[in-house]
């Protein structure tokens, strides 16, 4: 299905928003499950071949639950924190700054609860949020751990093999298999205060749970960022997927927090050149 056709549709990005307070998202044992949703055109293909690189890439990968403090008004303590969100997310740089979807994050100041490679569970808060193109930071105390490498070319071509990673609600941690269909999907994005006025377009069909999650490249290195899946206007799904290219990622960390050289290139170069 070329995007022209996309076009005639209505837009389906569902979120991959987080389900309700009570989601269980601190059980994890990175006993990596794996769905393929098209056969790539080149790179990894299937389970086997791609395992050297999750194993690779897992480590920077993390579950995240966000919660509120209480709210006096309501007769809650303010000390008190109530759980709004969870979604999937990773490690940017090795002190303890991890992205997010901004829809998963919700606000600048919420708290977040993460779940690690090593199993153990991490506070922080949400420091910086830009919901107009979904994004958001997170800082975590007392933690060091690898951090995703991202990609030094911001462009790729049609049917470039492409695998996330992310735990869909009510499923174990999973590595999905796709492809990328453009790097443009040609027009804005909009759903409540949240949104991205573009997007790459991937053939592959992520689920609740998995916004946020790290979209990498067959060389493992960091791509995107998984936002939305697409539908019909019926609310049948289309086995594509919106992620936030590495370069839109890149400006956004840069722009909040002193970032390594492979994260300034690559906020330099920009996306433009790829549409």
């Amino acid at each position: 299905m070329n995007l022209r056709l996309l076009s005639f549709l209505a837009l389906g990005a569902t979120l991959l928003i987080a389900g309700c307070a009570g989601t269980d998202v601190g059980v994890e044992s990175r006993n990596i499950s794996y769905e393929t949703d098209s056969v790539p055109a080149a790179g990894p293909v299937g389970e086997p071949s791609i395992q050297p690189l999750v194993a690779r890439t897992t480590p920077t990968y993390v579950t995240l639950t966000v919660s509120s403090t209480g709210d006096p008004n309501l007769g809650r303590d303010k000390s008190s924190k109530t759980p709004v969100t969870s979604g999937s997310g990773f490690v940017v740089d090795s002190s303890g700054y991890v992205m997010t979807a901004a829809h998963v994050a919700v606000g600048k100041g919420y708290t977040v609860s993460a779940r690690a490679a090593d199993g153990r569970l991490y506070s922080g808060k949400v420091v910086n949020i830009l919901p107009g193109n979904d994004m958001a930071l997170i800082k975590l105390k007392r933690f060091h751990g690898p951090a995703v490498v991202p990609d030094s070319e911001p462009c790729m071509s049609q049917g470039t093999a492409l695998f996330s990673l992310g735990k869909p609600h009510e499923m174990g941690d999973t590595a999905r298999i796709g492809t990328l269909q453009s790097m443009s999907f040609g027009r804005p994005v909009q759903y409540g205060k949240f949104g991205y006025p573009d997007a790459m377009v991937m053939r592959m069909n992520t689920k609740r749970g998995e916004s946020g999650g790290p979209v990498f490249n067959n060389s493992g290195r960091l791509a995107g960022m998984v936002v939305s899946t697409l539908s019909t206007s019926d609310g049948k799904p289309l086995n594509l997927a919106h992620a936030v290219p590495a370069s839109d990622l890149a400006s956004f960390l840069c722009s909040s927090v002193s970032c390594a050289g492979s994260w300034q290139a690559l906020a330099a170069r920009g996306r433009r050149q790829c549409i």
